[in-house]
């Protein structure tokens, strides 16, 4: 079986919440409704028998003395007075009996009817013999019909009793329904609040103590203001902390990627090294020795002029495959640095002086922008230097016969590094293509035909082990800008 979670449980019993209030809501205002337009439409049917009855009286009442006045005065006017007094009274009769709601209304109505009857023959024989001149006998059958006219009204005045008692009982039956429908509201209230307790119950042990005890934990790693907080507060608190550990978890995830990049490269490295050190071993011995025995040639045979050229090409060439044995070498073996206070601006200075019969040749136009020497920094001017001669070459090389070479010294303070020497080398050259940017740290990427793309991959890893950073920047066309930091040697001590 299948048991519902934390937020199946909330919802159902706030859906019960609601439902109950609404069911309740809905039901008395049906109810209230459905008793008003029932009191009303009884009422004013109760009403209307009840003035049925009182004019039916009334119209009963209305014939008394009529015979008498006539017996006085003889005048016949008062016969028709009587007339429409008792077409008066048949016709609220008939009205009062198609109201009537029960059969001991009907009933009743009946007996009145009856009663009436026998006192309507009477009086029409009591004026029959007051015309006939039997005015005794008129007189004791006039006391009959009086005897029966009362009989006639006690039960005319029971009948309107009974629709006042209908009336009566027809509030007391509202009041009835509505003691009721209070019932059923009060009923409801109890019921809204244990369910609404249980809901707080639920959020509290399920939703609020957790997070509470999330926050009390992420507090004790952060800071202690969250202890004091408020439900309110421990929620905004608890997740802004989400959104740091998101961006931490996110943050590390980039770091996992890039150090499985920077494993595959270490191994690629690793396994390049190895492949160098024996392609060193294997290869450099014998060069060597065709190198020797070439000088041997050189000197001990009688050349021709076109000879001559040719071994001097042999050994220019044995002289590539050496710089290139040697660009594997150094790849493949960490530098060995021989760390000593050096200013940068003095191994810029070596670098040119090394260079300068090139630089002439290739007619290169090379300026050192520099306001003073740069402070110290520990590390090895050789491997330094190194650095600089590739730098320079590398633009000499792109830019080919003319064009010029800026060498631009600074001094200033980046984080994490602190107070940091800058040396900008920027050429005119056509600029990198921005493929060949992306990686151009990385080995075996070169834009020369013949390189062999190990030699900014080596100078990159040179300007590292002294704590610094090698990059570039270019634009096509616009030439391109390669920059080393070292930090200062009171930094790297």
């Amino acid at each position: 079986m299948r048991i519902l979670g934390l937020r199946s449980r909330i919802f159902i019993l706030l859906g019960i919440l609601v439902a109950v209030n609404l069911t309740g809501a809905l039901v008395t205002l049906w109810y209230v409704q459905r008793t008003q337009s029932l009191f009303a439409r009884t009422m004013e049917q109760g009403a209307e028998a009840l003035d049925a009855a009182q004019e039916m009286q009334r119209a009963l009442l209305s014939q008394r003395g009529y015979v008498s006045y006539y017996f006085i005065d003889g005048d016949e006017s008062w016969l028709e007075l009587l007339a429409k007094s008792k077409e008066d009274f048949e016709t609220w009769w008939r009205a009062s009996f198609d109201m009537a709601r029960t059969e001991d209304e009907r009933n009743m109505l009946f007996a009145i009817e009856r009663e009436y009857v026998r006192y309507s023959v009477l009086k029409e024989r009591v004026i029959n013999l007051f015309m006939e001149g039997q005015r005794e006998r008129g007189v004791r059958l006039h006391a009959d019909a009086r005897k029966r006219f009362f009989e006639v009204n006690s039960l005319c005045s029971k009948f309107k009793q009974q629709q006042k008692q209908n009336i009566t009982t027809l509030i007391a039956e509202y009041r009835d329904q509505f003691r009721l429908l209070s019932w059923l509201a009060w009923s409801a209230i109890p019921a809204a609040a244990i369910l609404g307790l249980l809901l707080a119950i639920i959020i509290i042990r399920r939703v609020l103590a957790p997070i509470h005890r999330l926050t009390d934990v992420l507090s004790n790693s952060a800071d202690k203001t969250a202890k004091e907080a408020s439900v309110a507060d421990e929620v905004e608190y608890l997740g802004d902390r989400i959104q740091l550990l998101l961006k931490d978890v996110g943050q590390a995830q980039d770091k996992l990627a890039k150090s499985r990049e920077d494993l595959l490269q270490a191994e690629k490295l690793a396994t390049i090294g190895r492949l160098a050190a024996g392609v060193a071993h294997s290869v450099r011995n014998p060069l060597t020795s065709v190198k020797m025995r070439l000088f041997t040639l050189e000197r001990s045979l009688p050349l021709t002029t076109e000879t001559r050229e040719d071994l001097e090409v042999i050994g220019e060439e044995i002289d590539f495959i050496d710089t290139i044995l040697k660009n594997f070498l150094e790849f493949s073996r960490p530098p060995k640095l021989k760390p000593q206070p050096v200013s940068p601006s003095a191994v810029v200075d070596q670098a040119l002086q090394l260079l300068r019969h090139k630089v002439d040749s290739m007619r290169i136009d090379v300026t050192v922008n520099r306001e003073a020497p740069l402070q110290l920094v520990l590390g090895d001017p050789d491997q330094l230097k190194e650095v600089l001669v590739n730098l320079i070459i590398n633009a000499m090389e792109a830019m080919g016969e003319g064009g010029s070479i800026t060498i631009d010294e600074e001094e200033g303070v980046i984080e994490p590094y602190g107070r940091v020497d800058i040396i900008r080398v920027t050429d005119t050259g056509p600029g990198l293509p921005p493929n060949v940017q992306a990686k151009l740290f990385e080995p075996f990427t070169s834009t020369k035909e013949d390189g062999t793309g190990l030699g900014l991959a080596i100078s990159k890893r040179i300007v590292e082990e002294h704590g610094g950073w090698l990059h570039a920047t270019s634009e096509p066309g616009r030439g391109a800008t390669f920059v080393i930091g070292l930090p200062r040697m009171e930094q790297s001590a």
